[in-house]
C-alpha cells in the first residue's frame, strides 16, 4: 500500500506537472472509486476547476479546486498518480482522468479498486471526520506530543505505529523499517517504552520517512533507491539483516506480516 513517502512523491509529481492548470474535462472510468458523490456531480465539479493547491496528510492527497472545495485521493493497495501528454499512452487502470487544455493529462491509477476519490468542502474538516492523527512529518508534531500519543496505548508497538488515528502516514512496510532502525521489537508494548526508546522512535520515524521521500524510492516502487542499510531491501523470506547479517524473521499481526531482525530487535521480556 502506498504510504506517506509514496503519497508525498505523488504530491510533488502533481505540483511539478499539473498545479495551476485548469481542467477542461474529467473522465470517470469506474464509479466504484467514488467515496461520497455521484459520477455526474464529481465530473461537473471538476470540469472547469483549476488545481490551485495541494496538501498531503498521512496517506491522503488533497487537491484544492478554485471552484471551492477539495478533491481527495486515497491510493488503496497499489494506486498511483501519473501525468502524461496526449501523444503518450493512457496508463492502464486509469480510473479517473483529468484533461487540461494544453495537451496534458493526470491519471488516477488504481488497479485493485481499493482506493477512492471524493469531494470535500474543507480539508481540515475531512481530516477530522476521518479521525486522522497528526501527519508523521508535520513540523508541528513535537517529541512530547508523539510520546504522549504512543505511550498511552496498551498495544504492541507495530499496531500503534500503523494506527492512523495515532500518527497518520505509516503502514505495514514503513513501520517495519522504523522499528528496525530504532532497534525495537514489533511486539513490544507501547506503554512500556522508556523515554529514550520514545525519543529514538520519534527521530527514526522522521529520518526514515524523510530519507525515503528524498531518495524518491518507495517501499514497493523503486526500493533500490533506498539505502542498503534499510531492512526494506531484505524484507522477504530468506532475507538477511543489513546490519548484522542475521536471518530476518517474520511474524503475523492481524493478517499482516512483520519482518524484523531477532538479533538487532530483541523480544521484550
Amino acid at each position: 500500500m502506498p504510504e506517506l513517502p509514496e503519497v508525498e512523491i505523488f504530491k510533488r509529481h502533481l505540483d511539478a506537472t499539473c498545479l495551476g492548470r485548469r481542467i477542461s474535462g474529467a473522465s470517470l472510468r469506474d464509479r466504484r472509486i467514488i467515496g461520497n458523490s455521484s459520477p455526474a456531480r464529481l465530473v461537473a465539479r471538476l470540469k472547469g476547476a483549476r488545481l490551485s493547491a495541494s496538501r498531503r496528510h498521512g496517506k491522503y492527497l488533497l487537491i484544492a479546486l478554485d471552484k471551492a472545495g477539495w478533491l481527495v485521493m486515497h491510493f488503496g493497495m497499489n494506486g498511483s498518480l501519473r501525468h502524461f501528454r496526449s501523444d503518450d499512452e493512457d496508463p492502464a487502470y486509469d480510473r479517473l482522468r483529468l484533461d487540461f487544455g494544453d495537451d496534458h493529462h493526470l491519471a488516477y491509477v488504481n488497479p485493485r479498486l481499493l482506493g477512492r476519490v471524493e469531494l470535500a468542502a474543507d480539508a481540515d474538516a475531512f481530516i477530522a471526520r476521518e479521525k486522522l492523527g497528526p501527519d508523521a512529518l508535520d513540523a508541528k508534531l513535537s517529541l512530547a506530543e508523539f510520546a504522549r500519543a504512543v505511550a498511552g496505548r496498551r498495544r504492541d508497538l507495530k499496531s500503534v505505529l500503523m494506527d492512523q488515528s495515532v500518527v497518520a502516514g505509516i503502514g505495514n512496510i514503513y513501520s517495519d523499517e522504523i522499528l528496525f532502525q530504532a532497534r525495537l521489537h514489533p511486539r513490544v508494548r507501547a506503554d512500556r517504552l522508556q523515554r529514550g526508546d520514545l525519543k529514538r522512535l520519534f527521530n527514526k520515524t522522521r529520518s526514515v520517512l524523510r530519507l525515503a521521500v528524498r531518495r524518491g524510492g518507495g517501499a514497493e516502487q523503486a526500493p533500490e533507491r533506498l539505502p542498503r542499510g534499510f531492512l526494506i531491501r531484505e524484507r522477504k523470506k530468506g532475507g538477511r539483516c543489513p546490519r548484522c547479517d542475521g536471518a530476518v524473521a517474520a511474524i503475523k499481526f492481524s493478517g499482516r506480516t512483520a519482518y524484523y531482525c531477532p538479533r538487532c530487535q530483541p523480544a521484550p521480556r
